[in-house]
């Protein structure tokens, strides 16, 4: 199980997250009663994930699933004297949650988690090489203290068995005494130290707070990412990052000399990861689309900042840096990824190549529209100056021909 960021070290409570899932736009919010109609439990969250899976011809897709529709909450139960309480949570086509918990006084426990897909939905997971439903099953030990509502509104990314979830504002509250919920929360570490945002559902962003920019723009580095003996991902760019919390803005310069690099290569996705001593890691991921063109999907981030907090943030639902397979795409101008309101990256003299590298060199590139208009002035200049000089010319000539026939007229 691969998690980021980290909230407590030793502990597993990344692991709440998995009792959560909703759409990118809308909460889930489930009020769990018992026979007196006394609430038991209460939980309340945003989600959404990816699954890849192989398809019949041996490549891999990627399924974005953020519509949770038609939820049910079948099997959900307060517990008893031998069992406690468990939550249930039916979405979409075969999507399930099943969470139990435990009391350890003076705490419960999130017990066991299970996530389970149907693959053979032809709808969801067309061409699915492998059919049936798939079960990720965790035990966890994590201690909430009993009468505190757990509230979490950072986001956080959690990767398993080729599944990725963004969970954020979560709050729970599992043996909930007298049927009143608590208002004593009980924060998780990220929302005490840092300022997160959750996933942005859409491509355009509005423009940001203004922000300082460097007098000297960033270093360009050269990244690449091996996949066995040869180079499946090639990225050339100067980056600068933005970043606006709390009506204070920071710019990061990226010196890629002190830069490490790592990353992985598929068939559909490809990932640039960049890290150093303040930041914990930088991702591009590049996806497939169409069966003929690439581009960046998905942009995560954690770092530290000067202050001492961590910011951290995710936006799997970008469209930038688009060009066929096969090619590269360059831009030589600056260009701005908005991945939210309040992180941007710069970037200077760009050139990516996440698929079909061939000999660990670039291929042919697609230009940016920035520099084809560049490109296309420079003609234009040239002969807007050619039609100058021309025309400068001949009213020399003109001015000098007046002045000969006045003089012949004199003598």
């Amino acid at each position: 199980v691969y998690f980021r960021p980290s909230w407590l070290s030793g502990s597993g409570l990344l692991l709440l997250c998995l009792v959560l899932g909703a759409d990118q736009s809308h909460a889930l919010e489930y009020n769990l009663t018992d026979s007196s109609n006394a609430t038991c439990l209460y939980a309340k969250w945003q989600m959404n994930f990816t699954v890849t899976y192989e398809t019949t011809n041996k490549t891999y897709k990627t399924v974005n699933i953020s519509d949770l529709s038609n939820v049910t909450y079948e099997g959900s139960t307060c517990g008893d004297d031998q069992n406690g309480p468990r939550v249930a949570v039916q979405f979409g086509s075969g999507f399930s949650w099943i969470v139990n918990f435990t009391k350890h006084a003076p705490n419960y426990l999130i017990d066991t988690i299970s996530f389970s897909y149907n693959i053979h939905n032809h709808t969801t997971f067309p061409d699915a090489e492998h059919k049936g439903i798939i079960t990720i099953d965790n035990h966890v030990a994590l201690k909430v203290p009993l009468n505190d509502i757990f509230r979490c509104n950072s986001l956080i990314t959690i990767e398993k068995n080729n599944v990725t979830q963004h969970i954020w504002n979560i709050l729970v509250q599992a043996f909930v005494q007298n049927g009143t919920v608590s208002t004593k929360e009980y924060l998780c570490d990220e929302d005490k130290h840092s300022t997160t945002v959750a996933p942005i559902n859409h491509t355009t962003v509005p423009s940001p707070t203004p922000t300082p920019t460097p007098k000297e723009n960033p270093y360009v580095g050269n990244y690449s990412v091996r996949d066995g003996n040869s180079t499946c991902l090639l990225a050339t760019m100067g980056l600068q990052l933005n970043i606006s919390q709390d009506k204070v803005s920071s710019v990061i310069n990226i010196n890629p000399n002190s830069t490490g690099v790592t990353g992985s290569c598929h068939p559909q996705t490809a990932q640039l990861r960049l890290n150093s001593s303040n930041i914990k890691y930088l991702d591009f991921v590049f996806a497939v689309k169409n069966e003929n063109r690439f581009y960046l999907k998905e942009v995560n981030v954690s770092l530290n900042l000067a202050n001492g907090s961590v910011f951290s943030i995710a936006n799997n639902n970008l469209s930038y840096w688009d060009a066929p397979l096969g090619s590269s795409y360059m831009c030589h101008k600056e260009q701005t990824v908005s991945v939210s309101r309040t992180f941007q990256i710069n970037t200077f003299e760009l050139r990516v190549q996440p698929f079909n590298v061939m000999e660990g060199k670039y291929s042919t590139a697609e230009e940016c529209s920035a520099d084809s208009d560049l490109n296309f002035l420079i003609p234009v200049a040239v002969g807007v100056a050619l039609g100058f000089l021309i025309i400068v010319v001949f009213i020399s000539y003109m001015i000098g021909r007046r002045k000969s026939r006045t003089g012949y007229q004199s003598v």
